[in-house]
């Protein structure tokens, strides 16, 4: 059984995050606004399936899909292109292969304890983010 990833997930640390959105030619602004958000991730998986919503103050993004099934992705709000998105697994980890107009771009989540770890690539640029898994009391 693979990792569970369902829970709500608030950033801790977001390294990197402007080369990132610069290499996918992101706008001078909103790079600026973006790279000081705090993000909270909500995840919901079912075996395989998942949904996804990234919440920020300033754009939430929300992405679902089917480990092993490619699909056509519309990264609005973000870049604004579409690409075809495969999310697999890598033992206990999520990795994600975006094909599109940008080389080597995808991501890779995978748990530690109650930390939530993401590493996002485009190009040779790559950020590392850390969510912790917010407990309900």
């Amino acid at each position: 059984m693979p990792a569970d990833y369902n829970g709500t997930w608030e950033m801790v640390s977001n390294d990197k995050f402007e080369d990132v959105m610069k290499a996918m030619d992101i706008d001078f602004a909103t790079r600026k606004i973006a790279a000081h958000l705090t993000q909270t991730k909500i995840i919901v998986q079912k075996g395989d399936v998942f949904e996804t919503m990234t919440q920020s103050t300033f754009r939430n993004y929300e992405v679902n899909f089917t480990v092993g099934v490619e699909f056509d992705e519309y990264t609005k709000g973000l870049d604004n292109r579409t690409v075809k998105t495969l999310v697999s697994w890598d033992g206990d980890k999520l990795v994600c292969v975006q094909k599109g107009e940008k080389e080597n771009r995808g991501w890779k989540h995978w748990i530690e304890g109650d930390m939530l770890h993401l590493e996002i690539h485009v190009l040779d640029k790559v950020c590392k983010q850390v969510f912790k898994k917010k407990h309900i009391t």
